[in-house]
């Protein structure tokens, strides 16, 4: 008997993908980073904080400029393009 095993897509448009197994995905590869290219905790959550106060944040994305806020706030070469943080 040959068992079928289920193939994981990693080319699929976010429309086509199960909402909360996107953003899994998302914080999942996040935390897998290289800690050489992300900031530290307390600087990620301020700048999470400034993004939450924001009203351009929309669903998890900036509707500026259209980033998920949570990996552009984790990387250290990133900055907010409105200059919030």
């Amino acid at each position: 008997m040959e068992v079928e095993t289920k193939r994981i897509c990693r080319k699929c448009l976010t429309r086509d993908m199960d909402r909360s197994a996107y953003f899994e995905n998302l914080h999942s590869y996040i935390a897998n980073l290289d800690e050489d290219l992300k900031v530290d905790q307390p600087l990620y959550e301020w700048r999470l904080s400034l993004c939450k106060q924001c009203e351009l944040l929309w669903d998890g994305m900036c509707r500026g400029c259209g980033c998920f806020v949570e990996l552009r706030a984790v990387m250290k070469k990133n900055n907010c393009p409105y200059q919030k943080w």
